[in-house]
């Protein structure tokens, strides 16, 4: 048997995590589920009218397919999170100006935050295809609160130009629905999917 089949068939007993966020790998990890990472590398652009749940099912979607079909015979999870506000999908800034002008728009109003996940089963298939949202509203923020979170370069790599989980906490008022949901992957309702899949087996983490 070669290397590579010796590898595809280790992984077709595992899960594999179509994702590169250090965020969603940690989060699993400290549920104790095992994983492999192999990231897609779809495009995450957005159709012209397309509404902001479509956008991210269909991300998640594509991502979970894509590595599905590099690694046939597998269980794959893809994900996807956006920040809107007022139906405007506000992805990660591509510079100073544009995280300024993203959390001068989120500074004293609500928003949700929406995390598509879907899952294809061995044979191709999706399994599950499902959207959580949750609600952050932001405190006013100033000129200079804004100018010094951007200093810090934390949002520069985030959705809506900030972590929840991070030094962004200190611009948020308050948090409604599921956390984790916002730092990138809503827990709960993945691992409900995957214990139902046979992929999460807690009362082995706890004897162990």
């Amino acid at each position: 048997m070669s290397f590579s089949s010796m590898q595809h068939q280790h992984l077709a007993s595992s899960l594999l995590l179509a994702s590169a966020s250090p965020r969603r790998h940690e989060l699993l990890q400290q549920a104790g589920v095992v994983f492999t990472v192999i990231p897609s590398n779809i495009s995450e652009e957005v159709r012209p009218g397309e509404a902001p749940e479509a956008y991210a099912l269909r991300v998640a979607g594509e991502k979970a397919r894509d590595v599905a079909t590099r690694y046939p015979g597998t269980w794959v999870l893809a994900a996807d999170t956006i920040v809107v506000i007022n139906k405007e999908i506000l992805g990660k800034p591509q510079d100073m100006a544009d995280g300024y002008r993203m959390l001068r728009l989120l500074s004293g109003r609500l928003h949700q935050v929406m995390t598509a996940f879907v899952a294809v089963n061995p044979s191709g298939q999706e399994y599950v295809r499902q959207v959580v949202i949750s609600e952050v509203t932001f405190k006013s923020l100033s000129d200079d609160q804004i100018q010094d979170y951007l200093a810090t370069g934390e949002p520069f790599d985030k959705a809506g130009a900030y972590a929840v989980q991070g030094l962004g906490a200190s611009l948020i008022e308050c948090v409604e629905g599921s956390y984790t949901n916002i730092v990138g992957l809503p827990i709960d309702e993945v691992l409900a999917v995957l214990r139902a899949a046979g992929l999460y087996h807690p009362k082995d983490i706890q004897s162990s």
